[in-house]
């Protein structure tokens, strides 16, 4: 059954010149999770945080922190994240070739367990691991980049995986990432998305704003 719609503000949108002021500052505002986006330069084109900057930051709300490690391979960091303060660790399909045992890691580390699909992963990749999940994230932009604009081809995915998770009576939240605004977040609550990431629909505007912004996702 679909969940009442959360946002997961994306900090890769926030100034990385005050992360802990802008975690406080969406933890204020209304935010359900943290979303921490961390990038290898290698899964996908772009660097961004490591384990030491979540422990830095965690601190600094009591909120969901929601870890969606784009890196590949994924196992050697799942304990480094899950010390520094990860809530949930969302690990891709494509990152690797075992992605039952990724799963397996990340729930034998304590936290709950995600995985991910980019924008051309068919849904059917998943149809073996529904019941050890407690989260799936559709892409809705090709991973690397904030600030993308959204692929309307993702709202079949999305309601092909509500579907499933419907069918089969499992509590999954089911997350979708990319380009995500006022006006594709109805679309995507629509085609069965739950859990909103959102970057630069959140942070928008300054501190001032957030509030607004998330509220205005949350529809």
């Amino acid at each position: 059954m679909q969940k009442p719609t959360r946002i997961a503000p994306s900090i890769l949108s926030a100034d990385f010149a005050k992360l802990g002021e802008e975690v406080r500052a969406i933890d204020d505002a209304g935010a359900d999770y943290i979303h921490v986006d961390v990038m290898d330069g290698h899964f996908v084109p772009n660097i961004t945080i490591g384990p030491d900057v979540v422990k830095a930051l965690r601190p600094h709300s009591k909120k969901i922190f929601d870890v969606h490690l784009m890196i590949t391979p994924t196992g050697p960091y799942i304990e480094a994240f899950v010390d520094a303060g990860a809530d949930i660790i969302t690990a891709h399909i494509e990152s690797g070739p075992h992605a039952h045992r990724t799963i397996q890691a990340i729930k034998a580390a304590g936290v709950k367990a995600g995985i991910s699909l980019n924008p051309s992963t068919p849904e059917s990749t998943i149809d073996y691991l529904y019941e050890e999940l407690d989260l799936i994230l559709v892409m809705s932009v090709n991973p690397g980049f904030g600030g993308q604009s959204f692929i309307s081809s993702q709202l079949r995915k999305l309601e092909a995986i509500r579907k499933r998770i419907d069918s089969l009576g499992l509590d999954i939240d089911l997350q979708v990432d990319g380009g995500v605004n006022t006006v594709t977040a109805p679309q995507v609550v629509s085609a069965g998305a739950d859990l909103l990431v959102a970057g630069s629909a959140t942070f928008k505007g300054g501190p001032s704003k957030y509030a607004e912004n998330i509220m205005a996702l949350r529809g």
